[in-house]
C-alpha cells in the first residue's frame, strides 16, 4: 500500500472546514469509513487519522480525499472541492460542466452534448464532487420560471403515446417561441424512425435497470449511446414537430443515465444528468416530462437527507404541470412529496399528499389514452408499496403492513430490485412491530434477490433491516443473518 503523502506543514484548510461543518474528528473518520465501504474499500480510520491529516498535513491515497470532501460536503449541504480541503489534484475539465440549465432553451442541446462528450473521461469522473442539494437551486428556478412551450400544431406522423402531449399545451404560460425551432442545414434530416429508435433504447434501459440495477453493464453503455447516437441527431436537421420529440426522448435518456448513477451511489454525476434532462425537456416544450424529471430529482434529494427541499421541488412540479400533465404523472409528483413529508416526520402532510396521489390514479383510469407509456408502471398496487415505505419511515408499522397487504405482487424475475426493496421495507416494518421471525424471513428474501442486483440504493434498504435488528443483536440467528448479508452483498452491516 502506498504511504500517505506529506505536506510541508499542518493542513489548515481541512481543519477550518471540519470546524465549520461541526463534525468531530471521530464522526468524520466514521463517515469516511462508511463511504469507503460503499465503494468496496476496507478502511478503518479513527480520530487520530484525521489529526494526521490536519496537524501533520498527511494526504491519504486516492480516492480517500474525495470521500473526505464528500463527507464534509454532505454536512455543509454544498459541494466541497479537493482544493478546499487542501488536497487538490489538477483538474483538466471545468468542474461545473453539466450543472448548468441554460436560461435560453435554444442552448440546451449545446450544453448537454458538451457535457456528454466529457462525462466518460477519467479526469472528469474523479472531479465531479459530491451530492449537494444546493446545485439544484438555479436549474429548478429556471425550469419553474419557463418549464416548457406552447405546442405548435403537430405536422409530423402520429407517434406512440411516449410522444403525444397529454394535455393541451397551448394553455401553458410561456411564449410559443420556446419550442425548438426547425433546424436546417446539410445532412440527413432526423426521421420518425430515428426518434422511435431512441425510445426503444430508453425502454430497454428501463427493463435492464429494473432487473439488474443501475450498475449493470447495459446501463453503463447508455452514456456512450448519448454521445454516439443522440448527439449527432441533435445537431442534424429536423422539423419543428420532430424536434420536440427528439428533445423529449433525449431528456428521458439523460434521466435514465442519471437514474442509474443515482441507484448506484454516484450522486454528483446523477445530478448533472438530471439537470440536463430537465433542460432538454424544457427545450422540447414537454412540461409533463419536465415535471417527472424534477420529481425524480426530488426523490434523490429526500433519500440524501433533504426532505424539505424535496417537498418544494415536488410542489413546484405539480403546480406548474397540473393543467397540462396526465393524472398519472401528477400522481407521481404527489407520491414523492408524500415520501418527503414522511422523511420530514410529518404524518399529516404525508397522508394528505398520499391521498391526493391515490385520487389522481383514480382519475387516470378514465384517461388511459392520454398518458405517456413511460409512467404506466405507476398503478394502485405500486402506490401501495410506496405507501408501506412512507409509514415505515413514520415508524407506524401497523399502517405500513396494512398498505403492503394492498400491494399486488410483482414478478421478481423482471422487477428484481423493486421486489427486493419491498421485502426489506416490509421486513423492517415487522421488526418495528417487534416480530423478529417475520422480519428475518423477509430480510433473507431481500438478500437473496438483491445479490443479483448492482444497486447501492437497494443495499441501503437492507441496512435498514440490519439497523432494526439492533435490539436482538445478541441472538445467534441474528448474527447468522448479518454474516450471511455480509457475504452475499459484500457490504458492511
Amino acid at each position: 500500500m502506498a504511504a500517505p503523502q506529506r505536506r510541508p506543514g499542518p493542513n489548515e484548510h481541512l481543519a477550518r472546514l471540519i470546524e465549520a461543518s461541526g463534525a468531530s474528528r471521530k464522526s468524520l473518520a466514521h463517515q469516511v469509513n462508511v463511504l469507503a465501504r460503499q465503494r468496496g474499500l476496507t478502511r478503518r480510520y479513527i480520530h487520530t487519522s484525521v489529526s494526521n491529516w490536519t496537524d501533520k498535513g498527511m494526504t491519504p491515497r486516492a480516492p480517500i480525499p474525495l470521500l473526505i470532501a464528500q463527507a464534509l460536503g454532505e454536512r455543509l449541504g454544498r459541494p466541497v472541492s479537493l482544493a478546499e480541503i487542501g488536497m487538490a489534484q489538477p483538474a483538466k475539465v471545468e468542474a461545473n460542466l453539466g450543472l448548468d440549465l441554460p436560461r435560453d432553451p435554444s442552448d440546451a442541446a449545446r450544453v448537454a452534448t458538451q457535457f456528454w462528450s466529457h462525462v466518460n473521461r477519467r479526469t472528469f469522473l474523479s472531479n465531479t464532487g459530491v451530492f449537494a442539494v444546493s446545485v439544484y437551486a438555479v436549474p429548478v428556478t429556471r425550469w419553474l420560471a419557463r418549464p416548457g412551450a406552447s405546442a405548435a400544431p403537430h405536422d409530423a406522423p402520429q407517434l406512440r403515446n411516449d410522444f403525444a402531449p397529454s394535455a393541451p399545451v397551448n394553455r401553458w404560460l410561456s411564449s410559443p417561441d420556446e419550442a425548438p425551432a426547425a433546424q436546417t442545414g446539410r445532412g440527413r434530416r432526423v426521421s420518425l424512425r430515428d426518434v422511435e429508435e431512441l425510445w426503444d433504447a430508453a425502454e430497454e434501459a428501463r427493463r435492464w435497470d429494473a432487473k439488474y440495477g443501475g450498475g449493470n453493464a447495459k446501463n453503463a453503455s447508455l452514456t456512450d449511446y448519448l454521445q454516439q447516437r443522440t448527439t449527432p441527431l441533435l445537431s442534424s436537421p429536423y422539423t419543428e414537430s420532430i424536434g420536440r420529440e427528439l428533445f423529449s426522448v433525449s431528456s428521458e435518456l439523460s434521466r435514465l443515465v442519471g437514474w442509474s448513477h443515482f441507484d448506484n451511489g454516484r450522486h454528483a454525476l446523477a445530478q448533472r444528468h438530471f439537470i440536463q434532462a430537465l433542460s432538454l425537456a424544457r427545450a422540447g416544450g414537454n412540461v409533463e416530462l419536465g415535471a417527472y424529471v424534477l420529481s425524480t430529482m426530488a426523490l434523490q434529494a429526500l433519500l440524501r437527507g433533504y426532505p424539505s427541499e424535496a417537498i418544494d421541488m415536488c410542489q413546484g412540479a405539480y403546480e406548474r404541470a397540473k393543467t397540462l400533465a396526465a393524472p398519472r404523472v401528477l400522481a407521481f409528483t404527489r407520491l414523492i412529496e408524500a415520501r418527503a413529508h414522511a422523511r420530514a416526520n410529518d404524518p399529516r402532510a404525508a397522508a394528505t399528499a398520499l391521498a391526493a396521489s391515490e385520487s389522481l390514479l383514480d382519475q387516470a383510469q378514465t384517461r388511459p389514452a392520454d398518458e405517456p407509456t413511460w409512467i404506466g408502471y405507476l398503478t394502485h398496487a405500486r402506490l401501495s408499496g410506496d405507501a408501506a415505505e412512507i409509514y415505515r419511515d413514520l415508524h407506524n408499522p401497523k399502517a405500513a403492513l396494512n398498505w403492503n397487504a394492498q400491494a399486488a405482487s410483482m414478478p421478481a424475475n423482471t422487477s428484481t430490485r423493486c421486489v427486493g426493496i419491498r421485502h426489506a421495507v416490509v421486513g423492517t416494518a415487522y421488526l418495528q412491530r417487534g416480530d423478529l421471525d417475520s422480519g428475518l424471513h423477509l430480510g433473507l428474501q431481500a438478500v437473496e434477490l438483491l445479490k443479483r442486483v448492482e444497486s447501492t440504493r437497494a443495499r441501503d434498504y437492507v441496512r435498514g433491516v440490519t439497523s432494526a435488528l439492533e435490539p436482538w443483536k445478541g441472538e445467534a440467528r441474528v448474527q447468522q443473518f448479518l454474516r450471511h448479508t455480509r457475504s452475499q452483498l459484500a457490504m458492511a452491516v
